[in-house]
């Protein structure tokens, strides 16, 4: 299947889908068929901050008929926090599209997880991944919601971690684990790899893109279908 990916927010973490989506096809003994086009994250944080959903789905639904032109089967928006106006987009698409969130919540509990903890943008966190797990509590930091998720977005808009940014994230993990009791903490922010790749914090992390890698990649290699999924939120 010719698999089609919405990028550029950020452009850091395009490079990791693209890296580990390859590398995946590449040992199920697969070729992969890509394409990839290019958002702008600056409009979509500000469409996000806004909540001009409508907007931002229109900008997602011009791009995705660019991924249909070339050939493309399927689209997947390589962001979490691009996924706010997730439903808006999905009425507009010329292609089916593969939600990053929703295999969250039969992976957290294939896991054998009860309770994760989150990180990403104000949005992902206050809405604990837009209210769509059913099967995992989701906990976040109350307190610290709008630092956390600004100290985010300017990761993500910058495409590098400082020592800094390392060590802030990494606390706030811990603080999940510590403080409201998290079995797990959860990169759900797809540029957040580039303060936690590299490092060894004691509590167990879980990267939101992996699954959601996984997933395209079993697409790809056509090991599972569209039919097969549930491709809303």
């Amino acid at each position: 299947m010719h698999i089609g990916l919405i990028g550029g927010i950020g452009v850091a973490a395009t490079v990791v889908y693209y890296q580990r989506l390859s590398a995946a096809v590449a040992a199920a003994g697969s070729k992969l068929d890509l394409t990839i086009v290019q958002a702008d994250a600056p409009t979509l944080v500000k469409n996000n901050r806004d909540d001009n959903r409508a907007a931002q789905a229109e900008i997602y639904a011009r791009l995705i008929d660019r991924l249909k032109a070339a050939g493309a089967d399927c689209a997947a928006i390589t962001s979490l926090g691009g996924h706010f106006c997730y439903d808006e987009t999905v009425a507009l698409s010329s292609l089916p599209l593969v939600s990053a969130v929703a295999p969250l919540d039969s992976y957290f509990a294939a896991q054998g997880l009860s309770r994760i903890g989150l990180l990403g943008t104000k949005v992902v966190m206050a809405t604990k991944l837009y209210g769509k797990l059913s099967n995992t509590q989701a906990v976040v930091l109350e307190d610290t919601l709008p630092q956390l998720g600004q100290r985010y977005i300017d990761l993500a808009l910058r495409g590098e971690a400082s020592d800094d940014d390392r060590s802030y994230f990494l606390n706030a993990g811990q603080r999940l684990v510590q403080e409201q009791g998290a079995e797990a903490v959860v990169l759900a922010g797809t540029d957040l790899g580039l303060a936690f790749n590299g490092q060894n914090p004691d509590y167990r992390v879980i990267d939101a893109l992996d699954v959601h890698v996984d997933l395209l990649a079993r697409l790809a290699c056509d090991q599972v279908s569209l039919d097969d999924l549930e491709t809303t939120l």
